[in-house]
């Protein structure tokens, strides 16, 4: 996926599609293979992290289990 590509959703079909043409999909499979071992990594980002944020990551579950609040006895 990248910027700009139309995502088609249907609910009723259950379905997700990205509206890009296979030779389209394959040079851009190409292009990152290419890349070698930075193939397929998400670009580095700068961030800060807020006390509010860690705090939540480590008292949280999963969100499988819901993303709730841990709270141990």
């Amino acid at each position: 996926m990248e910027e700009g590509d139309i995502i088609r959703i249907s609910i009723p079909n259950r379905t997700v599609n990205v509206a890009v043409d296979d030779a389209e999909l394959d040079r851009r499979r190409k292009a990152m293979d290419a890349r070698g071992n930075e193939a397929w990594r998400p670009a580095p980002r700068k961030r800060r992290v807020t006390t509010a944020l860690k705090a939540y990551a480590a008292l949280t579950t999963s969100a499988a289990l819901g993303a709730v609040r841990r709270v141990r006895d």
